[in-house]
């Protein structure tokens, strides 16, 4: 398989001639680079008129290998060759090397180039390509391909350092400026034909309109006050097509045949600036950098149209350990996923529903101290059975991703306000109130369902999960869901019980005294409901409620009961600490609800486990034998219980009787009519 890295533009706030000056000082050996033990030149030629030279040199590496890999290779040094072709005139420098140690082994191509900054004459850029392959290297191919990637890397991260350090040798020797190459009055005439033929680069405002007007990717332009042009972002369009020339005498004419790429023009059609890197998304390893541009340029042979943002791709390769196959799958499947839901359109199209805005108890609150967006829920303030049943889970599902969309825009935001990159959000989870009724199974089934959505679409966009107030029962709650969760997300979780948000490591580390919400002991007030029951006049028709629906699965099945009549449904457990959930609504009348526990198995009248719609006479005669004690042979679990008239009923038990023992659970309703859910 053959390894590839692309770098950014690196920007060197010098002149193209004082950077050269610079570089000739690595030769023919440089202590920076303790691998690099010498170089030898072979060949130097230069043109009739001195505007190009090209050197090439044998170059000697020290590699840090294992021993007993250098003895079975059988050498201590492995040498390179390099050649430096520069033209002067244009203002270019491109490197080329190659390893000629193990040749027909392993194949290492590397090309460099130095030109003029296209929007500053006064500027330098760097970029660099290399492909690795390793075709049998004696049944160590996997550790050579590890070694030669760990010491790339290396060398990468010091080569701008490298430079500005002879920089600063040559400004203490007084040469702070080189002059530009001169075209003599002796040079060929053909050469000042030339010339004459090349056409006059665009203005700097041109050249960007264009630009953007050929392509839909972003441009931005970071100013700096005491600089004549950006160097944080250089135009994605604009570097690649501007090479021609940097607007000052000294650089007419285009270089373009100097720069040829060790990969295909076009995959580099769309360029990133390390500077521009650092600012808007972070620091990233050179290897980082590497699969961060690769990726964008598959996606710009894939995408008609706009690209998706630098820091959404970066999103996807951190949920992915940037390994490049796996996140372009997941990004492929989430961008054909925002297609076919119209989800770009969302913060433009969606229009939260009046009960969202009277009782879903969440919404964003400025930030936290690390200048991230912040969400806070009061979850256990949250009537999720009435919210599904108000707004059926598709529109819950929908308020989310607006919720998820509106927190992107917000990191967009505190990135431009905070002067560094702001990649996640924060949630702070309020769990006061939260009780068994919150397992309402339709509920965690849509929760679910929600939380693969968002896991999948919206990656790495979790910074921190912030647990307050938990209660008991959570764990029973945390152990359903968070198997849903990617394993790097749950990391970020914080939980606090009872008040130890409120002391060292809690909340004050966390949130701005300013913004610590009113309901916490805090001065700030927050801009959306306190939550609460939903009224059911806000409930949909059922038929409706089940056409809204995520799946095709009933929520209910429905049984009427004439007076007096009993309706069982029979379970048969043996999980310890499982949890048992029941729900249902009674439409007319009232009815006496209770649970029992059997220490040995039963079966309903028609030898079956559990009751079914199309119930005959036997359905409704108990399966608690007249004989059987109370105490002894069955146990009330839940205490009779009087369900009146349009009443919801949702609860669940955690199942903790011992192993040894094979039980059964009744769950025993008698009188009129009503909806259950087994």
């Amino acid at each position: 398989m053959v390894q590839k890295y692309q770098s950014p533009v690196r920007v060197y706030k010098y002149p193209f001639e004082l950077i050269m000056m610079a570089y000739e000082r690595r030769f023919p050996t440089c202590p920076m680079i303790p691998v690099f033990v010498g170089s030898d030149v072979i060949k130097e030629t230069e043109g009739e008129d001195g505007s190009t030279q090209v050197v090439e040199r044998r170059c000697k590496l020290n590699v840090e290998a294992p021993y007993l890999l250098k003895k079975i290779a059988g050498v201590d040094y492995v040498y390179f060759i390099q050649v430096n072709s520069l033209d002067r005139r244009n203002r270019a420098l491109k490197i080329e090397a190659y390893n000629e140690s193990f040749a027909t082994r392993v194949i290492i191509h590397e090309v460099c180039n130095y030109f003029v900054h296209p929007e500053n004459p006064s500027w330098t850029c760097f970029d660099q390509a290399a492909s690795l392959e390793i075709k049998s290297f004696y049944g160590f191919e996997n550790v050579v391909e590890k070694l030669a990637i760990k010491q790339y890397s290396a060398n990468i991260a010091k080569g701008k350092e490298i430079i500005e350090f002879f920089i600063e040798e040559l400004k203490k020797e007084g040469i702070t400026e080189v002059p530009q190459w001169v075209e003599t009055n002796d040079a060929p005439k053909e050469e000042e034909e030339v010339e004459t033929e090349i056409e006059k680069p665009p203005s700097r405002k041109t050249s960007i309109d264009n630009s953007i007007k050929d392509n839909d990717t972003e441009s931005v332009v970071v100013e700096e006050s005491s600089e004549v042009a950006s160097s944080s972002f250089i135009s994605h369009n604009s570097l690649s097509r501007q090479h021609s020339g940097a607007g000052d005498k000294g650089s007419s004419g285009s270089h373009s045949s100097m720069r040829r790429e060790s990969f295909a023009e076009e995959e580099n059609k769309f360029r990133l600036d390390a500077d521009y890197i650092q600012r808007f998304l972070g620091e990233l390893s050179p290897m980082e950098e590497s699969q961060l541009i690769q990726l964008r340029n598959w996606l710009a042979h894939l995408q008609k149209g706009n690209l998706p943002s630098d820091t959404m791709i970066l999103r996807f390769l951190r949920a992915r350990d940037f390994n490049i196959e796996k996140a372009r799958e997941m990004l492929s499947q989430s961008l054909n996923w925002r297609k076919k839901y119209q989800v770009d359109k969302i913060l433009s199209e969606y229009e939260t529903v009046e009960v969202i805005k009277d009782y879903f108890p969440g919404g964003w609150h400025y930030h936290d101290k690390d200048g991230k967006p912040l969400f806070v829920l009061r979850l256990g303030m949250m009537d999720v059975k009435g919210l599904i049943k108000s707004v059926g889970e598709e529109g819950l599902l929908k308020m989310t991703l607006q919720c998820c969309e509106e927190g992107l825009r917000h990191i967009e935001d505190a990135t431009a306000q905070s002067g560094h990159p702001v990649t996640t959000w924060t949630l702070l989870l309020d769990l006061e109130g939260l009780n068994m009724r919150h397992l309402w199974r339709p509920g965690i089934r849509a929760l679910l369902r929600i939380i693969e959505i968002v896991e999948a679409n919206y990656p790495e966009t979790m910074g921190r999960v912030l647990i307050i107030r938990a209660p008991r029962v959570f764990p029973v709650l945390w152990t359903l869901v968070r198997t849903f969760i990617d394993e790097r997300t749950c990391s970020k979780f914080f939980f606090y019980a009872g008040n130890d948000y409120q002391g060292p490591g809690g909340l004050p580390d966390y949130i701005p005294d300013d913004y610590l919400p009113d309901f916490l002991g805090g001065t700030c007030t927050v801009s959306f409901p306190e939550g609460g029951l939903v009224p059911k006049s806000h409930y949909m028709p059922d038929e409706e409620l089940e056409h809204l629906a995520l799946s095709d699965e009933s929520i209910y099945k429905s049984v009427s009961l004439t007076k007096g009549q009993v309706h069982e449904v029979v379970l048969l457990n043996e999980d310890l600490g499982s949890v048992i959930t029941w729900d249902f609504d009674v439409l007319r009348h009232s009815i006496c609800f209770s649970v029992f526990r059997t220490k040995n198995p039963v079966s309903t009248p028609n030898g079956t486990l559990q009751t079914t719609p199309g119930l005959t006479e036997n359905d409704h005669k108990s399966v608690i034998d007249k004989q059987w004690k109370e105490g002894h042979d069955f146990f009330r679990v839940e205490t009779s219980i009087v369900c009146h008239d349009g009443e919801s009923v949702q609860v669940s038990n955690v199942f903790l009787c011992n192993l040894i023992d094979f039980n059964s659970l009744c769950v025993h309703v008698i009188n009129e009519a009503l909806y259950i859910y087994p």
